[in-house]
């Protein structure tokens, strides 16, 4: 099958969305189909075989965040010249509604579209202002994914109709065989955030507040931080006493956050809110290191209720420094947290999700229709049947 991926995210930069697509089009590869990705891209050098460039992108404030988005007159041009070469069997647009390329695709596309929503998000009067452009996209749209229940809720309250639910995906032999980086994990102790450090809704600052409580506690405690950002910024905010137990690695690669995984005893993800699904805390799990996370639903239904995860209340410092004080004293319980990890993260591995994701493909390229609702409950019945992660809501 030729299947052509959207990306509405600049690819040069990290984020769930682009780590999704990425992630999905090596999956399907491996599932022996022939994949191209479309993406806006800031810096076109070293991109993979698979990937073309919408062209550059602009900075955009959008669902909280800083998105980097490509639009216009030259980004359509290139949107159906992708379309018109690639001549798809499905396309799959990711943030269909996303003021980028995904949007572009669906106006542009003639053959089957399939379409996965990702982020959860209150209604607004942008959301709501942009509903009639965005039917005359989504009408076109034969199957539609949502990532998690958060992010199905949203599909459903903003634009009405309704989703099959395949969560996000890891690469499970990506992690865990990686060896520490240097000096790490060391013996007092080790924590590891990764996210853009200057963006609210990733927490570090939550995070660094809890730091000088943790370290009365644990006087070797070292906190390692990975993503874009300014670190200088952030460095100032800290005190002479806890700045030298923070080490920032900038914008790091695949590779050396996996190694970051397992220099750590306990991944935090301090995450504020804006998350449907948490694909770092798979990544974490998957890399055998005990993951402690803000006690936001999505983040509770990654990690099965606490069974696999501990959590925090979310945007409590004071909360966030006694959960870790306590994992830190307690290897017998980050031992646990691991194992558990470990077991629910195998039932993400992208093995499995892309085969659920082409069941999909094959229900709109066979039938040339609209996935009914009779069929999405064929569709999470049998789902359901093999895999526990399937919401049936």
């Amino acid at each position: 099958m030729r299947v052509g991926l959207v990306c509405p995210y600049d690819w040069s930069t990290p984020g769930g969305v682009r780590t999704h697509v990425n992630d999905l089009a090596v999956a399907l590869q491996r599932l022996g189909h022939e994949v191209s990705v479309l993406a806006p891209c800031a810096d076109e050098t070293d991109l993979p075989d698979y990937v073309v460039s919408a062209g550059g992108a602009v900075s955009l404030s959008y669902n909280g965040s800083k998105a980097k988005v490509a639009f216009g007159p030259a980004t359509v041009r290139r949107v159906r010249r992708w379309l018109r070469t690639g001549d798809f069997d499905v396309l799959h647009v990711h943030e269909p509604v996303s003021p980028s390329v995904s949007i572009l695709s669906c106006w542009s596309a003639k053959g089957p579209i399939v379409a996965t929503w990702h982020s959860s998000m209150e209604r607004s009067r942008a959301l709501s202002a942009m509903y009639p452009i965005a039917q005359t996209a989504l009408e076109k749209v034969s199957g539609r994914i949502a990532v998690s229940e958060a992010a199905r809720q949203t599909l459903v309250e903003h634009m009405g109709g309704d989703a099959v639910l395949i969560p996000n995906g890891v690469d499970c032999s990506a992690y865990g065989h990686s060896e520490p980086l240097p000096g790490w994990p060391g013996e007092g102790g080790s924590l590891f955030f990764v996210g853009r450090i200057d963006e609210p809704r990733k927490g570090l600052s939550v995070l660094l507040e809890a730091l000088p409580e943790i370290a009365r506690a644990h006087p070797g405690v070292r906190l390692l931080v990975a993503g874009p950002g300014d670190v200088e910024e952030f460095r100032a905010r800290l005190t002479p006493g806890i700045v030298d137990r923070v080490e920032f690695l900038g914008l790091v690669s695949d590779e050396v956050k996996a190694q970051a995984f397992v220099s750590a005893d306990i991944y935090v993800a301090p995450n504020t809110g804006g998350e449907s699904f948490g694909i770092v805390l798979l990544e974490a799990m998957s890399s055998g290191t005990a993951v402690l996370a803000s006690d936001l639903d999505a983040f509770r239904r990654v990690t099965d209720e606490g069974r696999a995860g501990a959590s925090f209340a979310n945007e409590d410092p004071a909360d966030l420094a006694r959960s870790a004080i306590a994992l830190l004293s307690d290897p017998i319980e980050r031992q646990r947290l691991r194992d558990a990890g470990l077991r629910r993260s195998r039932e993400f591995d992208w093995v499995t999700v892309a085969q659920r994701v082409v069941e999909v493909y094959d229900a709109v390229t066979v039938t040339g229709e609209k996935v009914t609702e009779d069929f999405r409950g064929q569709v999470i019945g049998r789902l359901s049947s093999r895999a526990g992660w399937v919401d049936q809501s």
